[in-house]
């Protein structure tokens, strides 16, 4: 029987193994999904060794980056993002071959797509953190221009939160939540934008999908907006892990 599982610490709450229990289930497939909470990545060999029918793992903060130095080999959006969230794990000849993957660009950009029109050609990223590496990357992709809103240090391509004003929420009709503000149990919190400008033009999407509908795309909703919470994204990132562990 293949296994399955997801690494990370804490795992208060799992996503991916609730929906890969139920898929399992559901379509007859003799496999199981377990969570691996590790205090440290340097016990991912021992996992791996000792669970011998494991052949995908997928990864969770705070381990994006820190499982790199692990594997053997990265795909080109692991790459260039520098964040892995999918291990394939290929057994052969007494040997074991680690490969990491993103697929939270596939999750973003296929939920993401039937949503864009012509005007939408600049976005605004809020966050900097590493849930807005993905969405930097599949943006260059798109050939979509961008800035990201920082609480940190500015880098380039950076502003502050203070430095958003209705001129820029005008130009920039995309606007991208990368922060957990809004996550449950804190559903009052919220990115500090001046939404008073947002119109009917503008598509905010929402990286959080529980609850359902934030203050973040509440706010949007009454103005007009185009809303999207983040549901969809994590089960297209999940389903298309099951493909690379399975291709």
């Amino acid at each position: 029987m293949k296994q399955y599982g997801l690494i990370g610490y804490p795992l208060t709450h799992s996503f991916s193994k609730k929906f890969f229990t139920e898929k399992f289930r559901n379509e007859g497939i003799s496999s199981s999904y377990d969570n691996f909470e590790i205090s440290d990545i340097s016990l991912l060999p021992g996992i791996i060794e000792g669970n011998p029918g494991l052949v995908g793992l997928n990864v969770t903060i705070p381990y994006k980056e820190q499982v790199i130095p692990y594997l053997g080999g990265l795909d080109e959006a692991a790459k260039e993002i520098g964040a892995v969230n999918t291990i394939k794990i290929i057994r052969k000849g007494g040997g074991i071959f680690l490969k990491g993957f993103n697929s939270d660009t596939h999750g973003f950009e296929s939920s993401l797509k039937p949503f864009l029109k012509e005007y939408h050609k600049k976005a605004l990223i809020l966050g900097t953190g590493g849930a807005s590496k993905a969405i930097k990357y599949v943006l260059a992709k798109l050939g979509i221009e961008y800035i990201s809103a920082s609480i940190e240090e500015l880098k380039e391509n950076e502003i502050r939160y203070e430095d958003i004003d209705g001129g820029m929420i005008d130009e920039y009709l995309l606007i991208i939540n990368a922060t957990p503000l809004g996550t449950y149990p804190k559903v009052e919190t919220f990115p500090p934008i001046p939404y008073e400008f947002i119109g009917r033009q503008h598509l905010l999407f929402d990286l959080v999908y529980n609850p359902e509908v934030t203050k973040f795309l509440e706010f949007g909703q009454k103005k007009g907006a185009t809303t999207k919470n983040g549901h969809e994204m994590l089960i297209n990132q999940a389903l298309r892990s099951y493909e690379i562990w399975n291709g």
